[in-house]
C-alpha cells in the first residue's frame, strides 16, 4: 500500500507540474512600452436644434448681437455701417423734405421771404417735397431689408456651424473591371462611413 501512494504522490506531481508547465507556455508577457496606433477623430460639437433660433432672436433684438454668438465677429461692423448707411440718408432727405415744405407753407401763408424764393416757383416745392418724400421711404424701407437680412445671416451661419463637413461623405471616382466581358466600367462612387 505505500508503494500505491507513493505512485499516487509522484502522479500527481507530475500532472502538477506539467499543468503549470503547460500555463507557463501560454501566458503572454504584455511589454508596457507597446502603443496602439489609433486613428485621431475630430470630436464633432453637440448638436445644438435652438442654436439658430437663438441667434436670429439675439440679432433681432440687436442687430449684430446674432453674429457676436455666432462668433462671426467680422460681420458686425458690415451690419452696422449696413444700417447706418441707410438711416443717414433718411435723416438727410428729412431734413431737405422739411425744408421745401416750411417753405412751401410759408408761401401759402402768403410770405415772400423763404429761402427758395425767386430760385424755385410753388410746383418745384410740391414737386421737391415729393422727392424727398420718396427717398425717405426708398431709405426706411432699406434700413428694414438690411435689418431682416442681418437676423436671417444670423440664423443662417448658425445653421451652418452645425453642418457636419467629415471625410466620412465623398464622392469618388471608380474602376471595375468585368471579368465576362474583360472591359473596364468607369464609376462614380458614393461613399459613406459609419
Amino acid at each position: 500500500m505505500n508503494k500505491s501512494l507513493v505512485i499516487l504522490f509522484i502522479l500527481s506531481l507530475f500532472v502538477t507540474a506539467v499543468s503549470f508547465a503547460q500555463e507557463d507556455t501560454l501566458s503572454l508577457d504584455v511589454d508596457d512600452n507597446i502603443k496602439l496606433k489609433t486613428k485621431k477623430v475630430k470630436e464633432v460639437p453637440d448638436y445644438d436644434p435652438l442654436a439658430p433660433a437663438r441667434a436670429a432672436f439675439y440679432s433681432a433684438v440687436l442687430p449684430g448681437l446674432g453674429q457676436a454668438y455666432n462668433k462671426d465677429y467680422w460681420k458686425i461692423p458690415v451690419a452696422y455701417a449696413g444700417l447706418a448707411i441707410p438711416i443717414y440718408f433718411y435723416i438727410n432727405n428729412d431734413k431737405e423734405y422739411n425744408r421745401f415744405r416750411d417753405a412751401y407753407k410759408r408761401r401759402l401763408a402768403g410770405f415772400e421771404d423763404d429761402e427758395f424764393f425767386g430760385q424755385v416757383n410753388d410746383d418745384g416745392l410740391i414737386e421737391a417735397q415729393r422727392f424727398y418724400q420718396r427717398n425717405k421711404e426708398i431709405s426706411l424701407l432699406v434700413t428694414a431689408a438690411i435689418y431682416v437680412i442681418n437676423i436671417v445671416d444670423a440664423n443662417v451661419s448658425a445653421h451652418l456651424r452645425q453642418f457636419n463637413v467629415s471625410d466620412d461623405l465623398s464622392l469618388q471616382p471608380d474602376f471595375q473591371f468585368d471579368e465576362f466581358s474583360g472591359k473596364t466600367h468607369y464609376v462614380m462612387s458614393l461613399n459613406y462611413k459609419f
